[in-house]
């Protein structure tokens, strides 16, 4: 079926994500969405990690264990990235919300900025916390 077909009821279909070409304003949005789902999942391990930290001493060492593990430390610089991420698209939004920042090239300039604004608060984060805590040479 194309974009212009028509249903046996008459009704043209509604525009989707088949027929649109991808947009940054349109990506970032949905990247917001999943950076709150990742941001929601991240903190119940978080809760999970101090709850058995206090009450569950042998399940807080298996799970610092995988949390220490390669698979484990990606998931955190991901969980980081999410949390710039969703900030730095949350102060952008607090801005449209007063009406700024609406117009086409404002909009790709500010989803840009947020896009450097993650990468580099996440790689300035785990600079600092390898280098801190002397894990890199």
């Amino acid at each position: 079926m194309t974009h212009d077909a028509k249903p046996a009821y008459g009704r043209p279909l509604s525009p989707h994500l088949t027929i649109y070409r991808p947009q940054i304003s349109s990506v970032l949005s949905i990247l917001h969405r999943i950076t709150g789902l990742a941001l929601f999942a991240g903190s119940a391990i978080i809760v999970l990690w101090l709850w058995s930290a206090a009450y569950a001493p042998a399940f807080y060492t298996t799970l610092y264990s995988s949390l220490s593990s390669w698979f484990g430390e990606l998931c955190m610089v991901g969980w980081t990235a999410a949390f710039y991420y969703h900030l730095g698209n949350g102060i952008r939004h607090l801005f449209w919300d007063i009406g700024v920042g609406f117009s086409l090239p404002v909009m790709r300039r500010t989803g840009l900025a947020v896009l450097a604004f993650t990468v580099v608060m996440t790689a300035l984060t785990w600079f600092i916390a390898m280098t801190t805590t002397g894990t890199m040479s």
